[in-house]
């Protein structure tokens, strides 16, 4: 498409993906989306992006990032069916973090059929020079029917000059101002009156605005503090994503006839766990052991997975009500079927505390023939401080071990382990 067209699109669920080449010198991008009425947002919750990742109504959720083989995608789902009948509009842009799009190669925006792939629309930004910010598209409403529009529109004023633009509260640091000398005041006597009347109760505070802060694990990088983040209570959800691929037939290349196979991969996401009494455990789906939000271990795993790629992936909820239980938590992953290691998966872990920062990292390249990958490891150093530290850490189980022994092994857990099923 080109700048300023449109299209119509299916009133249906759509994914949205942000897309550009990464590589040397090239920064970080977000995908976010604003649901509008009368070109603004009719509340901050209208902000869809990293760190508020759904919104109320269901019809835009953030999903995260993929890298496959230097083609990195930061993925939004639309479903048009569930927005909102006040809304006109729904806006789709990108942010650049440590950096300006004129560093960014092939930035675009396209627009897929989430059930079946088949695409919609497509939008290829070019010109880009020291703009930090750009609205990609939009849907939009007309005449009963949903289009795409290709927008194009650049901002140097980063993801908070968009945000503010429509109409998007955004926290600032506050710095506070010098006290004024007091004046001095004679003494003067008080005579005795009747007591004041009562004062009306205080208004309800505003709602706390958007914070556009995000942390980035990296191996130079590689731990923070959840309670210095804010994250000190609600829930902290860690996200898994991958990336199926297509795999070939070996047998069947060597006789020239190269057949493409799609491996029914299956990640699972896991989590050993420490309590401060002592009992120890894990939350996996192998031998249905999903654990329980409100009750010990107080860590939840929300359902089985086999995709990765069109879905939300596999998803563990924490309580950080109860952080001051936990003595530590190690999220890790296992290669349950569909691969004989993690080589090309693509998978990226995000951390969304419900208050706080997103923490996110992606998996280094894997060399070794690992079916088991230690993600990060959630620690009590006390005080009720949680420090998380990303591990991206590849154990090669041997001969016989089970993907779950090997990583107790590895960290010293000590749990007895018995054979299981889904």
């Amino acid at each position: 498409m080109s700048k300023g067209s449109n299209t119509p699109v299916p009133a249906t669920a759509l994914r949205v993906d942000v897309g550009w080449r990464s590589g040397p010198g090239v920064p970080d991008a977000d995908a976010s989306a604003l649901l509008l009425a009368g070109g603004k947002v009719r509340s901050d919750s209208d902000f869809v992006f990293y760190n508020q990742p759904a919104h109320s109504s269901g019809a835009v959720r953030h999903e995260g990032k993929r890298d496959a083989g230097g083609r990195v995608t930061d993925t939004l789902l639309v479903d048009l069916t569930r927005v909102e009948p006040g809304i006109e509009t729904v806006m789709l842009a990108a942010s650049c973090d440590g950096g300006a799009f004129g560093q960014v190669p092939d930035l675009h925006i396209e627009v897929k059929d989430a059930a079946n792939g088949t695409v919609a629309a497509r939008f290829d930004s070019t010109g880009a020079t020291t703009e930090t910010a750009f609205v990609l598209g939009e849907f939009y409403r007309r005449q009963g029917a949903w289009k795409f529009r290709a927008v194009g529109q650049g901002y140097s004023s980063g993801l908070e000059g968009l945000a503010t633009d429509y109409g998007i509260t955004v926290d600032e640091p506050q710095h506070a101002a010098p006290a004024a000398p007091a004046a001095a005041v004679p003494p003067v006597a008080t005579p005795v009156t009747a007591p004041p009347p009562a004062a009306p109760p205080p208004p309800s505070a505003p709602p706390a605005p958007v914070r556009l802060t995000k942390v980035t694990l990296t191996k130079s990088a590689p731990s923070v503090s959840l309670t210095k983040q804010g994250g000190t209570s609600g829930a902290l959800r860690v996200n898994l994503n991958w990336e199926v691929r297509k795999q070939f037939s070996g047998w069947a290349a060597k006789l020239g006839r190269p057949v493409a196979m799609h491996s029914d991969l299956d990640l699972d996401l896991c989590a050993l766990y420490e309590l401060t009494d002592g009992r120890k455990g894990v939350v996996q789906a192998l031998g249905n052991a999903f654990g329980a939000l409100h009750q010990p271990p107080f860590i939840h795993l929300d359902g089985d997975d086999r995709t990765g790629a069109v879905s939300s992936g596999e998803n563990l909820t924490v309580s950080l009500d109860h952080k001051h239980l936990f003595r530590r938590i190690l999220v890790f992953v296992t290669v349950y079927e569909g691969a004989r290691s993690f080589a090309d998966l693509h998978a990226t872990v995000t951390l969304q505390p419900q208050h706080g920062a997103a923490i996110d990292f992606s998996l280094d390249e894997c060399t070794v023939p690992s079916t088991v990958c230690a993600l990060a490891l959630i620690t009590n150093t006390g005080g009720g401080e949680l420090v998380v530290r990303r591990e991206a850490r590849y154990l090669v189980p041997e001969r016989g071990v089970s993907p779950q022994r090997t990583v107790d092994h590895a960290y010293g857990w000590g749990m007895n382990w018995t054979p299981g099923r889904k």
